[in-house]
């Protein structure tokens, strides 16, 4: 299943379904086939996600000294790629704050 987020304000924004329905669930959406996020509801959509990001990128970051630590000294450090919370979310982000800023609603699943 696919999440396809429109708006009139921009372009559509699609994503795979378990990330649609976890920035869903951070914004305090129920990860339904169908929804709407109202112009008003957006600044604390937006807040919910930059403090998720942040949570997350904390946790990144300890996680590394924490391996760097755990790691011998002629051992190269993992470079294990992660698509981060972060990559996923600012498109997400930056729709609705055009949105917001015509205020124009986002729909999925209609």
């Amino acid at each position: 299943m696919l999440y396809k987020f429109k708006s009139k304000a921009t372009g559509d924004l699609i994503m795979l379904e378990p990330n649609g329905r976890r920035i869903l669930q951070l914004i305090g959406k129920e990860a339904s086939a169908q929804g709407i996020i109202e112009p008003a509801d957006m600044p604390a959509a937006i807040a919910a996600l930059q403090q998720a990001i942040a949570q997350e990128e904390a946790h990144q970051k300890e996680m590394q000294a924490q391996a760097a630590q755990d790691t011998p000294a002629d051992e190269p450090p993992s470079s294990a790629e992660v698509i981060s919370l972060k990559q996923r979310a600012l498109p997400f982000i930056d729709m609705m704050q055009r949105a917001h800023a015509e205020n124009k609603d986002i729909v999925w699943g209609v």
